[in-house]
């Protein structure tokens, strides 16, 4: 059976993200549940990430006749059906069993980009059979160059043709609600573990049949599927040194565009663009790695200015539908990503929940330019505001 088929009954019971959340709480043992939903100290940044959406207003115009909104959008040679794709989240086979392969090919179906973690519960090889050419891979950079070499060669001959560079993680963070909830690495047998899977029957089914998650690329590299030691390889050789002329060797050996990723200060996006880089992503990990951070949406205006046209601008952090697409276009994104809604989807609905996350971005997206009195992107950014 098909998304179509499916699809009116969902748009009745999940109408939004929201209700797809509630759905996936559920569903989810309360370590995933909290993995997924973790920030980090306090969590104030989260709250700021929302905050900071909803206090963008627009001066809508209308008697513009009949309208229609067009969402595609053309990115570094590609045409997507709208600027939304899914953004990388390690370990996300906790989240719901084999998520990256279902995503993956729900960003085929719908022709909008995937972006695949390099400390995926999956590898490479293995999504790039379903994602076709919607695939984005994102680099932790090692500081073995020989590994580097193998995770960009491994990338490129599965299919994935865009590549994002980590910069925002020079340091692993702490995420104390993580460990409140009994995440440990590698996942330990515990009667409150015993119960969270009895309690929660199609995850553990599920787990039971695809195995415990792991991280299934880097695991090639330490002839040892450890969880424990595959998590302290990741800590150590991956990511913590990277520089501007290391970016500059990435670029040299990568035949595509490539994006650097966590971007908040406008000097830093001047910097990438003096390094070769294709495009800056802006973003602060979606509040999951340093609470003191600025809120992503407050930041793009700036780096917007800085750029001014040199660079493609991709953003994410705390998008949440499609009116959330539409501000950050309008700030000067020229695309949007969003991790948290599409697992919400797998882990609520399964095989075709990234195709119902999809829809409910895409058709609210195109609602809300019709509202605005805009009929495509460029439109958009022309808006006014409050």
């Amino acid at each position: 059976m098909s998304y179509e088929n499916k699809k009116a009954k969902w748009l009745t019971k999940y109408p939004a993200i929201s209700d797809l959340a509630k759905k996936a709480k559920k569903r989810m043992p309360k370590v995933a549940w909290e993995y997924l939903e973790s920030g980090t100290g306090d969590e104030d940044l989260l709250n700021q990430n929302r905050k900071a959406f909803q206090d963008i207003k627009f001066l809508p115009q209308f008697c513009k006749g009949e309208l229609y909104a067009h969402s595609e959008v053309e990115l570094f040679g590609k045409t997507y059906a709208a600027p939304i794709g899914v953004a990388p989240l390690g370990l996300s086979g906790l989240i719901w069993p084999k998520s990256e392969e279902l995503l993956a090919a729900s960003c085929s179906r719908w022709n909008i980009p995937f972006c695949l973690s390099t400390v995926s519960t999956n590898t490479p090889e293995k999504v790039g059979e379903h994602v076709s050419d919607m695939g984005w891979f994102q680099l932790y950079p090692p500081k073995d160059l020989d590994i580097l070499d193998s995770l960009l060669q491994r990338a490129k001959d599965a299919g994935f043709h865009t590549l994002v560079i980590t910069a925002d993680i020079p340091v692993p963070s702490l995420r104390e609600r993580t460990k409140r909830a009994g995440m440990s690495m590698p996942p330990k047998i515990t009667p409150r573990m015993i119960w969270e899977g009895a309690t929660h029957p199609f995850w553990s089914l599920s787990t039971l049949r695809h195995g415990i998650p792991s991280l299934k690329t880097v695991e090639h590299y330490t002839n040892n599927n450890s969880l424990k030691f595959v998590s302290g390889f990741v800590g150590n050789r991956l990511g913590g040194t990277l520089s501007w002329d290391y970016c500059k060797q990435i670029k040299e050996k990568w035949n595509g565009p490539v994006i650097i990723k966590g971007i908040l200060h406008p000097q830093d996006a001047r910097q990438a663009i003096d390094a070769g880089m294709d495009g800056i992503w802006v973003s602060n990990h979606g509040a999951r790695q340093f609470n003191g951070a600025a809120t992503a949406i407050e930041a793009l205006p700036a780096i917007t200015q800085e750029v001014n046209g040199q660079a493609k601008i991709i953003f994410d952090s705390g998008v949440r539908n499609g009116l959330d697409i539409m501000r950050a276009i309008h700030l000067g994104a020229d695309f949007v990503f969003s991790g948290r809604p599409f697992f919400y989807g797998v882990a609520a609905l399964g095989k075709y929940g990234g195709d119902h996350a999809a829809h409910i971005f895409i058709d609210d997206l195109k609602n809300n330019m019709v509202q605005l009195g805009a009929k495509n992107l460029a439109e958009v950014r022309e808006a006014y505001r409050l």
